[in-house]
């Protein structure tokens, strides 16, 4: 092990210790329930699930979150879970069969759907072809009734993190769900997590649900899409959800953290502030220059889509929504019409354009109607409710990941988002407003 290592490990041991006390103080001593401290699961040495925690730039939090006790927050959950109408209306959506999962509309066909003033559009949704996990998975999805915490490892990206924290009552109540493709199960199966001879398997809370991913999307990151927008369908009895990416493990038990940033402030979703942008132009950039997304040609013609269509940059007028630019690895939703519709939206822009999902964040958010009622939390509570880690950073055994086929190099580079928008480009007027006409 290499001294790196060794730090990241004891770093992330340090920051779990200390985030460990915090939940536990926030549950109030009154409170009959105690959370579990006992590890969920032991994992073998080779699996390394607490290897390369990525440390934060805050040693103290300036805007704590405040928790509720538990018993009543589970009483209050419980409660508004079995109120049916406090959900509705429902959204409806458009059923039939595509070429794709999503149906991949045309610009003006995908718009059409944005305004929803009245209930009786059909919107898409997704599920134009059948989302491929076993007939025991889709049983135990529609059998979730009230939370559900989602992940995705798709093509063995990353590890699988036992939530810490959690209430004996959340244990018996809350479903954790994993997607994994074939490619993560036999990474699992080397590290003998879960038997080969089972069709039904289960890591700590995780239960493991294998999708038949060669039927959706070449990218792996497009499948992972899917449960990350469209939980509302893959559980669609859920009131409420959390999608975690799996290269965060969850420190605060979820139903205290769907109560205190969703319900308490009745939003229909909450999100973390991006650490570093509030423009969605900037994120572009910066998708282009680290190479997040390598058709550069393809980021700008979305750019430009947008631009065309509506699309601003941060400015106070778009308060109570305080950045154009979220960090998606943690997305709180309470199941009704505006966070579905948003999700749905989203999900369809995804399909168009790439799966960099906050470049469209904004665009949806702002086009949308009826409006979406957002919790944008600051940076450093994301801090103290998450540890983030690096993915993966090698296989183990004989693993091999699949590999994308590469798109052509784009024509133009990164540097093109920095020109002044010259006659080609739709998106003068954002830069102009953005940057100010003397930086441009």
């Amino acid at each position: 092990m290499t001294n790196e290592e060794d730090d990241d490990i004891k770093y992330g041991r340090r920051h779990c210790r200390k985030l460990m006390e915090l939940v536990i103080a926030t549950w109030g001593r009154s409170s009959p329930f105690e959370p579990i401290q006992a590890p969920l699961l032991f994992y073998p040495p080779s699996y390394g699930e607490h290897k390369y925690a990525i440390p934060t730039d805050r040693s103290s939090c300036s805007s704590p979150v405040l928790f509720s006790d538990y018993g009543m927050v589970v009483d209050e959950i419980h409660n508004l879970c079995k109120n049916s109408s406090a959900f509705l209306p429902a959204l409806r959506y458009l059923l039939g069969k595509g070429d794709t999962f999503g149906g991949n509309f045309g610009t003006q066909k995908r718009l059409s759907y944005f305004n929803l003033s009245n209930n009786s559009k059909k919107v898409p949704c997704g599920f134009l072809k059948k989302f491929p996990v076993s007939n025991s998975d889709q049983i135990a999805m529609k059998s979730c009734n009230g939370v559900v915490v989602v992940s995705a490892i798709f093509n063995d990206h990353d590890k699988i993190r036992q939530p810490v924290g959690l209430g004996s009552k959340t244990i018996e109540s809350v479903c954790f769900f994993m997607f994994v493709d074939d490619i993560t199960l036999r990474g699992l199966h080397y590290h003998k997590l879960i038997p080969q001879n089972s069709s039904d398997y289960k890591i700590g809370v995780w239960r493991i649900a294998k999708v038949a991913s060669n039927k959706l999307y070449e990218n792996p990151a497009m499948n992972g899409v899917i449960p990350k927008y469209l939980v509302h369908r893959l559980f669609p009895n859920s009131k409420f959800s959390i999608w975690i990416d799996a290269k965060l493990q969850l420190m605060v038990d979820p139903l205290l953290l769907i109560h205190s940033l969703v319900v308490s402030t009745n939003a229909d979703m909450a999100i973390s502030k991006h650490p570093y942008y509030i423009h969605t132009m900037e994120e572009a950039m910066a998708t282009a220059r680290w190479k997040k997304w390598l058709d550069v040609d393809a980021l700008t013609r979305q750019m430009e889509t947008y631009c065309e269509n509506g699309m601003q940059p941060w400015t106070p007028d778009k308060l109570p929504y305080t950045t154009d630019v979220p960090d998606s690895a943690l997305i709180l939703r309470k199941h009704g019409l505006r966070s579905n519709l948003f999700s749905c939206l989203l999900f369809n822009e995804l399909e168009a354009f790439n799966p960099r999902d906050q470049l469209g964040f904004a665009f949806v958010r702002d086009q949308m109607n009826p409006k979406m009622k957002l919790n944008m939390f600051e940076v450093e509570v994301f801090e103290q409710i998450v540890v983030e880690y690096r993915h993966n950073l090698k296989k183990f055994g004989n693993i091999e990941a699949a590999k994308p086929k590469r798109k052509k190099r784009a024509e133009r580079s990164h540097e093109y988002f920095f020109s002044n928008g010259g006659s080609s480009s739709g998106c003068q007027k954002y830069l102009l407003e953005m940057w100010g006409e003397s930086h441009i």
